[in-house]
């Protein structure tokens, strides 16, 4: 087996700018309706669905973001996608052409409204719009009878999303914990454990980063304000975004970013900021000042997650590889590579062949502690999306 490489900061978060990402898909979906094309009216999917050819043609095409699986030696190769191939005799079309959750859905939408094939297989979209393609009848059920991997080593964490109940459609492919990160050397060896010092610590004023990322940063405010983010209304979301934008008219914000945060950080002219854990596992290993923080109220964990779109020639196939990935010892392979929340139970003592440090790490393999404080952003209606992120917009000058 070949050994895996490590990912670069450069990773799948970089492109992705969720501020005003709601309020173009509810766009989209309207454009949708005035073309004459209607989303499908069947939640399972069924509606428009293509035949099954798994049986007789050996192949897969798996969209993905980019630097989101591992990586061989030369640069290139995908080693655990190889081993699939080599013990299932399918081969894996694997492209890296998920940049921007909105942006994708403008790519397929008007295709899989219309049940038209859109050549993929297998896709990974973050959890509210793996919810949205569920709700308009764009995703296939899956068979949980083909996956025991699966179904049986999902962690109890992953096992409930209100967007889609059960797991009936969708697997994680990760778990992105928002959280805080400070530079210790910036903040005069201070810990910054809190929204609050972020929004109001006159010491770190023009220093602070928050990401553009809607739910990660009203979710964490809203914690902050001791708000659930899961049954959010809309007074205690306009509250949150009033108080955020109070500090970035003080000049406490330094800016609104996607990972790009990383080198401010590393470098000291962000002190403090909310970052994605995954980044931070790499960070710390290059540069010991960097540190972070588990706010008591709470941290976000949202999720990226495979789906087979309603349109897939190979469920079958694509049912093999997710099942494939929740083996234990090929998660740690793809956890010991990304660096985010591996959804797969029971990969510890794996992770630990690999690398004892990133087993002990529970930016990759939370502690119940940490689960326990762990929210989730409610799925939202596409009007209550509309106006939540054109609100997060006027913000952050999207």
């Amino acid at each position: 087996m070949e050994r895996y490489q490590p990912r670069t900061t450069v990773n799948r978060r970089t492109l992705l700018r969720a501020g005003g990402a709601g309020a173009l898909a509810a766009g989209a979906l309207a454009s949708l309706a005035g073309c004459g094309i209607q989303p499908a009216g069947r939640p399972d999917g069924a509606l428009g669905a293509s035949e099954d050819r798994s049986a007789h043609e050996r192949t897969l095409a798996f969209s993905n973001w980019t630097e989101y699986i591992d990586i061989g030696s030369d640069g290139t190769s995908r080693p655990t996608l190889d081993d699939f191939r080599r013990s299932t005799g399918v081969e894996v079309t694997y492209t890296e052409d998920i940049n921007d959750n909105v942006e994708f859905f403008g790519k397929v939408s008007k295709q899989l409204a219309a049940g038209q094939d859109i050549g993929r297989d297998l896709i990974c979209v973050t959890d509210w719009m793996a919810g949205r393609m569920i709700r308009l009848g764009w995703a296939r059920r899956l068979d949980a009878a083909h996956m025991p991997n699966a179904y049986a080593n999902l962690a109890p964490g992953f096992r409930a999303p209100d967007w889609d109940p059960g797991r009936v459609h969708s697997y994680p492919w990760t778990g992105i914990p928002a959280v805080i990160a400070y530079n210790r050397k910036a903040t005069g060896g201070r810990t910054v454990d809190s929204v609050s010092q972020l929004l109001d610590d006159p010491r770190l004023k023009g220093r602070v980063g928050l990401l553009s990322e809607m739910r990660d940063t009203a979710g964490l405010t809203l914690l902050d304000m001791g708000k659930r983010p899961e049954d959010v209304t809309a007074e205690e979301y306009d509250a949150a975004v009033t108080r955020l934008r109070r500090a970035r008219d003080r000049g406490q914000i330094r800016r609104f970013t996607g990972n790009d945060y990383t080198g401010d950080l590393n470098k000291g002219d962000i002190a403090a900021c909310i970052a994605w854990a995954g980044d931070l596992v790499q960070l710390q290993a290059d540069n010991a000042d960097i540190r972070y923080a588990i706010p008591d109220a709470g941290y976000m964990l949202s999720s990226d997650n495979l789906l087979v779109p309603r349109t897939a020639r190979h469920q079958r196939n694509a049912e093999r590889l997710i099942d494939y990935y929740y083996q234990p010892k090929i998660a740690a392979r793809l956890a010991a590579a990304i660096n985010y929340v591996s959804p797969v139970a029971g990969l510890r003592d794996e992770l630990a062949k690999i690398d004892k440090r990133l087993a002990d790490n529970s930016l990759i393999i939370p502690s119940e502690a940490m689960l326990a404080k762990a929210h989730a952003f409610r799925s939202l209606t596409a009007a209550e999306d509309k106006a939540f992120e054109a609100a997060f917009s006027e913000l952050t000058g999207a």
